[in-house]
């Protein structure tokens, strides 16, 4: 394969999926790991992508963030094995916080348990609770188009108000300097509450959002339980395993 074809292969795939492994260039291209390398190289002098650890990732503007719709339809096979891992862990009478996400409303179906107390700042969440007939609180603020969510001072106050046993919120960015990102501050702030008034904290997240960085910082690693499906390589889940605790689930 000439080298304009992989790098037109490379950036097809990346437009795809958002991140590619090494390793499934040099599978796809037949190449070397070192070709996979420079060509990786020459595509981020050109400004086409972002090398990250063991491959590389599509660019995004910082606070460039998908609708609720966009993300709804990718990755449907592992955000479901996440959410169904991530409900199991709700047990009898929890007080617990569902954050807003393509990957957190996925928990409900999977919710063992009618008898919990469930807040969230989700409006499709809460229904999707309520058709279940599980006790729930629905925080104030203002509803965000894109996400579906409520954020604002409202949000912040009420939020404010609850104590919980577990959390599960979502992120957009994972990344071993940078800690957990979103691309919106009103967003960070209320994960960040979530998460301060939660006695476990669980992040729930495909493993195409490793290695990425947007624009509001949420919490650090070892702040956190991630809870991500099998597509993250052996060498990433060791790197992550060694600044928090990293719960692969098989998707």
């Amino acid at each position: 394969m000439l080298t304009p074809e992989r790098h037109q292969l490379i950036l097809s795939m990346l437009k795809e999926r958002d991140t590619v492994r090494i390793a499934e260039l040099v599978e796809v291209t037949g190449a070397s790991e070192s070709t996979i390398r420079r060509d990786l190289s020459e595509l981020e002098e050109q400004a086409l992508l972002k090398r990250v650890h063991g491959g590389a990732s599509s660019l995004q503007n910082k606070i460039e963030e998908p609708t609720m719709l966009e993300k709804s339809v990718k990755y449907e096979k592992e955000k479901t094995a996440i959410a169904k891992y991530a409900a199991s862990l709700v047990k009898e009478r929890d007080s617990i916080f569902i954050d807003a996400g393509s990957t957190t409303s996925r928990m409900v179906p999977f919710l063992s348990h009618d008898n919990i107390v469930v807040v969230t700042n989700s409006p499709d969440i809460g229904i999707q609770l309520i058709k279940r007939n599980i006790k729930t609180f629905l925080i104030g603020g203002e509803l965000k188009a894109a996400t579906w969510s409520l954020v604002g001072r409202e949000a912040v106050t009420s939020i404010g108000q609850y104590r919980f046993d577990k959390c599960f919120i979502g992120t957009n960015g994972i990344d071993t300097e940078h800690g957990l990102t979103t691309p919106d501050p009103d967003e960070a702030y209320v994960k960040q509450l979530a998460l301060q008034f939660s006695d476990r904290r669980y992040v729930l997240s495909d493993s195409h959002k490793f290695n990425r960085v947007t624009f509001a910082k949420v919490a650090d690693l070892s702040d956190v339980t991630i809870i991500t499906d099998d597509g993250m390589s052996e060498e990433d889940q060791r790197l992550y395993a060694k600044l928090t605790n990293v719960k692969v689930v098989k998707a």
